[in-house]
């Protein structure tokens, strides 16, 4: 066994009982709940907090203890790291990193900006957002919007090494957060609305030397897939099994992009992301020879990946053949849930489709599959017959298929629920380990599709289809819900609605508290155990950042970023008036105008 591993087999995370291998500083660092060292709080990506100084009885006497301007508008999405004394934080574009020392009253120790051509902007599809820097051994990483990985000194803010991962010439961007595991700096691409083709990639720590890369589609020696031993709810994938359920080449330019938040599990050696949509949107434009649809694998699926080789050991594809643009990318989540007792280590993701998956994380096998919005009408369910040929495929509705409707092209499917933001987008949902539950932040919302012929061209947008947006069909009229849902049932356990998609993550406490942010600019918080609002405070604008908490000298503390943008804030992001500009999102987020304005800051709360 090599020294690394003996030495990081003697720590352990909270997020895993048993004694766990992975990068030895993240594990001793992500285990001390005063500190907050991961964007997801830990490896399992709960973003929970055992911290409790902050409670159900006291969180409605916070107060505003500090506030920071990053100095940049448009969205801000993550959230800001806790090292000991320090605090690290990024910007969206130009992706400015700043070093804060919270002993010295938040003086600003040391800030990094990137050299970076602005024609990456207009390459970017949903905003110049980031989502967080990571740490390790020592090093910030940050991965650029011009998909260049970079490892800086801690403590100085030094340049150590630096890896281009893409070409945004050809539409691929960086805005997604890596992933410390062991030795390797893990990193996937955005890209899939210009045509690019997904991968995720490996790292090593210390040179950025590529170590593997896996493709989201193609030969299954560069997908990195094992037609014997990679599984597919049960099953070996097979030969060739992407190559098959694609139209010709297609493949090469299938979308599949990279970019949520991936989760680790130390001891089955095993990482957990999603990719993105198969491109074009216009699902006439990628049905088979026949005319029929083809899955278009491994688009909008969950892998499970050797953290060393980058071998797949499992993967389920959530929606075959999308015809809504209902990426597969948002985070898993890792927790031990109880089904008729009997625990199991499990997987959970909500997914853009608007149903929630809970896989077996060993093996990939399906265990609950249900819509966490009532809305949502593309699909029926889930098929779990396990003896049904479409066991693990949704049961579609024809009437809101934009394929069978628009065989003709130019053809509008009306009222399809979720929107193609999805029922959840990238904000991340949190696990309570006090309750058991997932706390959600959702979009409630629907529209009308409309597919059209689109050519590619290599660094231009590979779209496809025009889209208009709009309050789910509930009234009082309402575009957002925060839940509590319950893993192991499939069960909405109660739910807040809000006027606005929530586009903020969730944190939970030990102190019974869940915490989120509303695109008006509302930082609240919440009874875990029934949704009763115990706080909120207006920021300065918008919020689609993710809470964090962490303890300086003693006291705890609350954190979020407030800078309206992103997908569903596009329009006052970057000044969209046409309705179905922003892909769609600008029309139906019109009214977010009247309660908030561009920003770029940080709010920190404590209490008095």
């Amino acid at each position: 066994m090599r020294k690394s591993a003996l030495a990081c087999g003697l720590l352990a995370t909270a997020a895993f009982s048993a004694p766990a291998c992975a990068n030895e500083s993240v594990i001793k660092c992500s285990a001390d709940p005063n500190q907050w060292c991961i964007q997801s709080g830990d490896y399992a990506g709960t973003r929970y907090s055992k911290l409790d100084q902050i409670n159900t009885e006291n969180v409605g006497q916070l107060k505003v203890a500090w506030t920071f301007s990053t100095g940049v508008l448009r969205g801000h999405e993550g959230g800001p790291l806790v090292i000991g004394d320090m605090m690290y934080l990024t910007t969206p574009f130009p992706n400015d990193v700043i070093a804060l020392n919270l002993a010295d009253d938040q003086k600003i120790v040391w800030k990094y900006t990137p050299k970076q051509d602005p024609s990456v902007i207009p390459v970017m599809c949903c905003d110049t957002v980031n989502r967080g820097v990571q740490y390790a051994d020592g090093k910030i990483f940050l991965h650029q919007a011009d998909t260049a990985l970079v490892a800086l000194d801690a403590k100085t803010g030094k340049e150590m090494w630096k890896v281009v991962n893409g070409d945004p010439k050809h539409g691929e961007t960086g805005t997604g957060s890596p992933l410390i595991t062991k030795d390797k700096v893990i990193i996937g691409i955005s890209g899939a609305e210009f045509g690019v083709r997904g991968s995720v990639t490996a790292y090593d720590i210390n040179s950025g030397k590529k170590v593997w890369r896996a493709y989201s589609m193609g030969p299954d020696a560069e997908m990195l897939v094992d037609p014997e031993k990679t599984m597919s709810l049960g099953k070996p994938i097979g030969k060739d099994s992407s190559l098959k359920t694609w139209n010709g080449d297609q493949w090469k330019i299938g979308g599949g992009s990279v970019w949520g938040y991936m989760a680790f599990d130390p001891e089955l050696n095993l990482i957990y992301y999603g990719t993105a949509n198969p491109s074009t949107w216009n699902p006439v434009q990628r049905a088979g020879p026949n005319g029929k649809p083809i899955d278009q694998k491994w688009s909008m699926t969950m892998f499970a990946r050797d953290v060393d080789t980058g071998m797949a050991k499992w993967a389920y594809q959530f929606t075959p053949f999308d015809e809504w643009d209902y990426d597969g990318v948002n985070e898993p989540i890792l927790a031990e849930l109880d089904f008729g007792g009997t625990k199991h280590k499990t997987a959970t993701q909500f997914n853009r489709n608007g149903f929630a998956y809970t896989f077996d994380r060993g093996t990939g096998d399906l265990l609950v599959a249900e819509k966490f919005d009532p809305a949502v009408n593309w699909a029926t369910g889930i098929d779990m017959d396990k003896a049904s040929k479409d066991y693990g495929r949704p049961i579609r509705v024809e009437k809101y298929s934009t394929f069978k409707n628009g065989q003709g092209q130019d053809e509008n499917t009306k009222g399809i629920c979720p929107a193609a933001l999805g029922s959840k987008d990238q904000q991340p949902a949190s696990y309570s380990e006090l309750t058991g539950l997932f706390y959600v932040p959702t979009n409630h919302v629907c529209m009308d599709y409309e597919p059209f012929k689109v050519s590619y061209t290599a660094g231009q947008p590979y779209v496809g289809a025009t889209l208009s947006m709009f309050p789910g069909p509930d009234e009082p009229k309402r575009m957002g819900n925060f839940i509590a849902w319950d893993g192991a049932k499939g069960k909405i356990v109660w739910s807040k609605p809000e006027q606005f998609s929530v586009w903020s993550g969730a944190l939970t406490t030990a102190g019974g508290v869940a915490f989120y942010g509303t695109l008006e600019g509302y930082f609240k918080a919440v009874d875990q155990k029934d949704g009763k609002e115990l706080f909120k405070f207006k920021t300065p604008s918008g919020i689609i950042g993710n809470a964090m908490t962490y303890t300086h000298d003693g006291k705890q503390y609350v954190a979020v970023f407030s800078g309206v943008g992103g997908w569903a804030g596009i329009g006052l992001a970057a000044g969209l008036t046409n309705p179905t500009d922003g892909l769609g999102a600008v029309g139906g987020y019109a009214g977010l105008s009247e309660y908030t304005n561009l920003g770029g800051s940080m709010t920190v709360f404590s209490l008095p």
